[in-house]
């Protein structure tokens, strides 16, 4: 059983309704769908298509929805792509987004209005994921024009997102346009949204204001990583995107600080993503080089509880391949996982919360009582992430009456669910959750199960009973 779970973006490689079914058949268990491209239209045809992919393949798949954030981005180009050569110099019209205006080497328009008022002169500008490089030499806040000179040249396209490493306040933390796609986000359907260039968790506060859909902060902004702690404890997830992160601070501080986000995510109990570039040279190619093969086994070994595919499935030529090959490395490497050390020490229990130490109970409970499996009923999903954050080596099956909680449950690591009826009487909750694991096959006659969950009459949201049972 693979406990690591994939995450995969749908793209034009991928949209199609067997390359979906197919895809979550070889493991996918998210669906990304990234707002940085496509309609809202395009979108909600994409979410209908998962869905009924995911009924097809008889597994349930929780829909991510990536908010663009506050990112810059060049508007179209005459071409759509041209080539930047060293030298050469950009003039970028800042705050024209029409796509009526179209952009060439010599000139070209820019989202924010604001930037010409933002940068002076000698300032670094990256293009196309850092690949270009260009340097400020004139700067007319009045004419909302800012010259830059190309330093590192290269291809670039249309829509392509730029990136200022220094510290920019006045962009604001979540544009409107994020509002107007969550809306349309919450009418799809989605299970969670992803909140790109989180500085502070003021940004993600100010989100969930909006809406009750778990929260996933994504780490991109070295702001970000000066306040991680206070991020972390405002949101429901994290995603550690190395790719603008890999721009935004210096190149070689990202592992590091990869292991430290996916630490801190472990002790205060959040399920978090790896991402970017995982398995890059599979947008092209049938095999991913050794190096990727050895990024994902470390992420999987510093506890993230997901990896993600961005364009190998996107726009590349082998999406099925690129989620198999993703599987298959995460079965080999959870073979050396260290479960008794993370059970003991990887979550920090909060004394004031008893859920916290039920969790951890019932994961060495299974270890030493050799228990089959561990079966949480639940309305939240809040049970099933304790327990999962303690990373116990035997199945985490989660049973809940809602359909989105169980979807949910397909971010967190170890654990599949499934669907269940509301109980309001505690021995008919757990008499009945184990009748479904019989059911469902999780165990048969004879085995001993661990079920964990919260008294009916109990506050929502907290652990309160643990009980060993023979089925």
């Amino acid at each position: 059983m693979r406990r690591t779970k994939i995450v995969a973006t749908i793209g034009p490689a991928s949209h199609d309704p067997e390359t979906l079914v197919r895809m979550i058949e070889a493991g996918v268990d998210v669906a990304r769908l990234n707002f940085s491209h496509g309609t809202h239209e395009q979108h909600a045809e994409t979410a209908e298509r998962v869905r009924s992919a995911a009924g097809r393949a008889g597994r349930p798949v929780a829909i991510l929805q990536d908010l663009p954030g506050p990112k810059l981005r060049i508007g179209k180009l005459k071409d759509g792509v041209v080539e930047l050569k060293p030298g050469d110099v950009v003039t970028f019209t800042c705050g024209d987004d029409s796509d009526d205006t179209l952009g060439d080497a010599r000139n070209m328009t820019i989202s924010w209005a604001g930037l010409a008022d933002a940068v002076s002169t000698g300032e670094v500008l990256y293009l196309a994921d850092g690949a270009i490089r260009l340097r400020t030499n004139a700067v007319r806040a009045g004419e909302r024009e800012v010259d830059a000179l190309v330093e590192i040249g290269g291809a670039v396209a249309s829509r392509q997102g730029v990136n200022l490493p220094n510290e920019t306040t006045e962009l604001p933390s979540v544009p409107e346009e994020d509002f107007e796609h969550l809306s349309a986000g919450m009418r799809m359907g989605v299970d969670m949204v992803a909140l790109s260039f989180v500085r502070t968790p003021e940004d993600v506060l100010s989100v969930r204001e909006r809406t009750r859909v778990p929260l996933i902060a994504k780490f991109e902004k070295p702001q970000a990583i000066d306040r991680a702690e206070e991020i972390i404890r405002a949101s429901d997830c994290i995603m550690v995107a190395r790719g603008d992160l890999g721009i935004e601070l210096p190149i070689e501080r990202v592992p590091i600080v990869q292991k430290k986000l996916l630490a801190m995510a472990g002790a205060h109990a959040r399920p978090a993503i790896t991402a970017t570039q995982m398995l890059d040279s599979m947008v092209t190619s049938s095999r991913p080089t050794r190096a990727e093969v050895a990024d994902v086994a470390n992420a999987i070994l510093d506890g993230t509880d997901a990896v993600m595919l961005s364009q190998e499935t996107a726009v590349g030529q082998h999406p099925i391949g690129a989620v198999s090959m993703m599987a298959a490395i995460a079965r080999e490497t959870e073979k050396e996982l260290p479960h008794d050390r993370w059970i003991e020490s990887r979550v920090n229990r909060d004394a004031r919360d008893p859920s916290y130490t039920v969790a951890y109970n019932a994961c060495r409970a299974a270890r030493e009582l050799g228990l089959k499996a561990l079966v949480i009923p639940t309305l939240s999903g809040r049970s099933v992430r304790l327990v999962s954050a303690h990373r116990p080596d035997v199945p985490i099956y989660c049973l809940s009456p809602g359909r989105e909680t169980v979807r949910r449950c397909q971010l967190m690591w170890g654990v599949t669910g499934a669907s269940m009826k509301r109980y309001e009487i505690t021995e008919e909750l757990i008499a009945e959750s184990a009748n479904r694991a019989l059911e469902l096959g999780w165990a048969k006659r004879g085995d001993r199960i661990g079920i964990t969950a919260g008294l009916p009459s109990g506050r929502p949201g907290t652990t309160s009973l643990f009980q060993v049972q023979q089925l």
